[in-house]
């Protein structure tokens, strides 16, 4: 498994309050709480698989067991978690796979524009290709040095600081390159397609003309 680099002790400097900025409508949360829908899933290695499918560039579906996949090259981001919520996160150091590995290694064919990134439970949510190959996207295992827990997604989970939380699921199985947008769970439910927090696009019905797929 890709582990974390030695870090240097003592505390890493967190921003000053004066220098603190939030997106509109959102407050400062100290801690980490859990949100989620459903049920926590239980790991078993032994059936874990990353997929990457639908319109690659060689048509073909590629599968990582979870330790070929985790033997990728490890980065760290430092990155604030926005929760449409109204709560902000910040200064969290997320460790993993970067997105852009994943492209570079299984690319997507010319005419992709989106993904669905899928996880248990049928779960999903809808990304722009270029918010996916964002440098900053990362397919997280650790925050803080620390492996994330169960409930906070792992042995997966998808990081899109630039946007909001949902953006990035918890327990991620795998990515669909797809042609034409749609909606995942949380869009189809009533949020907004982008999800922007500097935006504070929120709800649907804040969409303007391109935001969303086309009827």
């Amino acid at each position: 498994m890709g582990q974390p680099a030695e870090r240097e002790s003592g505390e890493r400097a967190t921003r000053g309050a004066a220098d603190l900025q939030l997106p509109p409508g959102q407050r400062l949360q100290k801690g980490w709480p859990v949100t989620h829908y459903g049920p926590v899933p239980k790991f078993r290695p032994e059936r874990w698989e990353f997929r990457v499918f639908g319109a690659t560039a060689d048509g073909e579906k590629h599968c990582w067991t979870h330790e070929e996949f985790t033997a990728l090259p490890y980065t760290t981001v430092e990155a604030d978690l926005h929760c449409v919520t109204k709560f902000s996160m910040v200064g969290a150091e997320w460790g993993g796979i970067p997105a852009r590995t994943v492209v570079e290694i299984a690319p997507p064919a010319p005419d992709v524009t989106h993904v669905m990134v899928w996880a248990e439970y049928g779960f999903s949510s809808n990304l722009r290709l270029e918010d996916f190959t964002s440098d900053r996207t990362l397919f997280a295992t650790h925050k803080d040095g620390e492996l994330l827990t169960a409930e906070h997604g792992f042995p997966l989970r998808l990081i899109v600081p630039h946007l909001y939380a949902w953006k990035g699921p918890k327990w991620v199985r795998g990515v669909e390159y797809m042609t034409a947008d749609r909606r995942g769970f949380w869009e189809e439910r009533g949020y907004h397609n982008v999800g922007d927090p500097w935006r504070e696009q929120r709800y649907s019905y804040q969409e303007e003309p391109g935001d969303g797929p086309e009827l």
